[in-house]
């Protein structure tokens, strides 16, 4: 398999795809809860994106491209398992400014995280959590723009509904625009 490619292109791999390795295996972490299973995401990322690095357009973004493979991975590992994505606290508890005294609101807003539909999930991560864009987020979900901020404001919304606030924090409005 490794000798498909040209000198040329795995000296692109390797400058392009594998430059994103520690981002895409902190993102599975979130996304699958498990250290392990996070692994093995970004291990079979990265045989389908060496299996079809022919096919990725020089001068496009190649980190959207990979999330966009973790993404599908995690998705069909998802449904093979019925588990469903999870986000560390550490993580959420940047993205909220986490104060020590706040340790009880920040496992609230885990919790119900936690109950946001999948692909509300996703989008909040990737837009709150690795502060990707809306154009950055849409290529790595293969969705259009609209549909990323149509699903950031849901998730926001439902977030406040849970948390029965009138605003979220960062997670309320303006991140990732």
């Amino acid at each position: 398999m490794f000798n498909r490619l040209s000198r040329r292109q795995r000296e692109e791999f390797e400058s392009h795809a594998l430059v994103h390795l520690n981002t895409l295996v902190r993102a599975a972490v979130r996304l699958t809860g498990s250290r392990e299973a996070a692994e093995d995401a970004v291990q079979e990322t990265y045989l389908q994106a060496w299996k079809y690095w022919r096919t990725f357009q020089p001068g496009t973004n190649c980190r959207a491209w990979l999330f966009r493979i973790l993404f599908n991975v995690i998705k069909k590992t998802h449904r093979a398992n019925q588990e469903h994505i999870v986000v560390e606290e550490q993580d959420l508890a940047n993205v909220l400014r986490f104060d020590p005294a706040k340790h009880f609101e920040v496992i609230e807003v885990l919790e119900a995280f936690d109950r946001l539909a999948e692909d509300q999930r996703a989008v909040l991560l990737l837009i709150a959590v690795e502060e990707m864009s809306y154009k950055e987020a849409a290529s790595a979900l293969g969705v259009p723009v609209g549909t990323v901020m149509s699903r950031l404001n849901r998730a926001r919304t439902r977030l406040r509904r849970m948390l029965g606030r009138a605003k979220a924090g960062p997670l309320a409005a303006g991140a990732g625009e």
